[in-house]
Parts: C-alpha cells; sequence; structure tokens
C-alpha cells in the first residue's frame, strides 16, 4: 500500500469538516495538538469538541491549492459562507501537531474581475523551490524594510494577475491602489516575516503588521514564473487581543 503524504493528510482533515468523518481527527492530529487561532483550547479532545459542534452546520469546503515543505503543508481553501482561507499544518511522525488558520470574508466584486481563489493551481518547477523561496524571503524584507525603490525586480512589469479585491492587475495596478489607500489612511504596514512555505513555484509567506489601523496577520501566496510574480493571493486577518482567545498560543 502506497504511503499517504502529509499533503493528503491535510486535505483530509479539512474536508473532514464538511463530511462529517471524525475518524481522521482521531487518527492523523497529535494529543497535544497546538491551535494557534482563538476558537479551539489545546489538545485533541478539545479539537474533536469543536469539530462536533461544527458538525451542526452545514460547510461546504472548495480546496484550491496545497503546497508541501518539509513537516509543514498549506492549503488554500473558499469556505461556505463564503470565507477565504489558509490552514497550515506541522506535521510529526505523521500526525498534526501544530495549526495556523486564517480567514477572510470573499470578496465578490473585485477591481481586477478575478476573485480571491480563482487561477492556476498547477505545481512545477520543484527543483525552483528554494530558489522561489529566496525570493520571497527578499520581498518581505524590502516591504519590512521599507525599500519600495526595489519593488520592480520582483516584477515583470505588468504581467502580474492580482487576486486581492483592492488592487487592480500589474504593477502599476498595484502602485496606484496604495497611492489611493494610502491619501485614504489605509497604509498597509509589515513588521515581522514569521514563516515562509514553498513547492516549486508556489510559495506561502506568513506575515505580522498593521492595516487600517489595526494588528493584522498578512498571509500571502506567490506563484512564480522565471524568478518574477506570476499570481498572488491573500487574506488579511486582525488579530483578536489574548483575552479573546480559548488558548494562549497566539497567531504566529
Amino acid at each position: 500500500m502506497a504511503s499517504i503524504s502529509n499533503k493528503e493528510r491535510a486535505i483530509a482533515f479539512i474536508i473532514s469538516f464538511e463530511t462529517g468523518n471524525r475518524q481522521i481527527i482521531e487518527n492523523w492530529v497529535s494529543e497535544d495538538y497546538t491551535p494557534h487561532y482563538p476558537d479551539v483550547r489545546d489538545g485533541k479532545d478539545a479539537l474533536l469538541d469543536y469539530f462536533d459542534t461544527l458538525q451542526k452546520i452545514d460547510i461546504i469546503i472548495d480546496i484550491r491549492r496545497a503546497i508541501e515543505d518539509g513537516d509543514y503543508v498549506a492549503v488554500h481553501s473558499e469556505y461556505s459562507g463564503p470565507l477565504v482561507v489558509f490552514d497550515v499544518f506541522r506535521f510529526e511522525d505523521g500526525k498534526i501537531v501544530e495549526h495556523w488558520a486564517t480567514g477572510q470574508e470573499s470578496v465578490q466584486k473585485t477591481v481586477n474581475g478575478h476573485s480571491m481563489i480563482d487561477g492556476p493551481t498547477e505545481i512545477h518547477d520543484l527543483d525552483k523551490t528554494s530558489e522561489n523561496k529566496t525570493l520571497i524571503k527578499e520581498w518581505e524584507n524590502v516591504l519590512i524594510n521599507r525599500d519600495y525603490g526595489k519593488i520592480k525586480n520582483f516584477f515583470d512589469d505588468d504581467n502580474y494577475v492580482q487576486h486581492n479585491p483592492l488592487f487592480k492587475d500589474g504593477l502599476s495596478g498595484l502602485r496606484k491602489g496604495h497611492i489611493e489607500l494610502g491619501k485614504q489612511g489605509m497604509d498597509m504596514e509589515l513588521n515581522k516575516n514569521h514563516m515562509i512555505i514553498g513547492e516549486g513555484n508556489f510559495v506561502l509567506s506568513v506575515n505580522e503588521g498593521n492595516w487600517r489601523g489595526e494588528h493584522v496577520s498578512f498571509f500571502d501566496l506567490f506563484r512564480i514564473e522565471n524568478g518574477k510574480f506570476a499570481d498572488y493571493w491573500d487574506v488579511i486577518e486582525t488579530i483578536l487581543p489574548p483575552e479573546e482567545w480559548k488558548n494562549q498560543n497566539g497567531k504566529f
């Protein structure tokens, strides 16, 4: 029998919330499960209680992308609501030991004409995984250090598809969008990069910063072609204060 990859386990975990297959969690989640989202207490038993509660709701999940990088798997999905979600899992010995999750209400009318979840899904260029992760690390450093003069180096001019609902396609659309947001006092600040996960031409970057005056997480997914950004998807979520969490693990 072929072994099951961590990516397959992560996908099965997510789909179990739609199908009600409790056995997936029983089998593939560690007893000391650590959630990095506010809804669940630590441990597998608490997760199973949460799972049982959610079975009272009809949940439909559309998984679009999944990337595996060592012990980490990142999954990009749309949940009924609709809600665009990134789930990141860390595995040990085939079991989920740590889970980050973040979501944003899906915007149906976008300025670029794309949805927040559509676009290419095929993974290739596996030999370029390390190179592409380094590219994203350099990009985050540019944003954190406010070294905006280097931004153009990451783009093939306007050959760039934007899935953030507030910006038009291309480098020009990105620039114009940020100028307009700045005029409205809605500047975006990136302060710290916490995680970079990549597989081939897809790389997810997890960051902390500020948006519209709120402390937020940025989960940013890039598709890279020939060393340049080709597609970009993201989710921005406000980080709730610690007193509103059911655990003490924090967002990152």
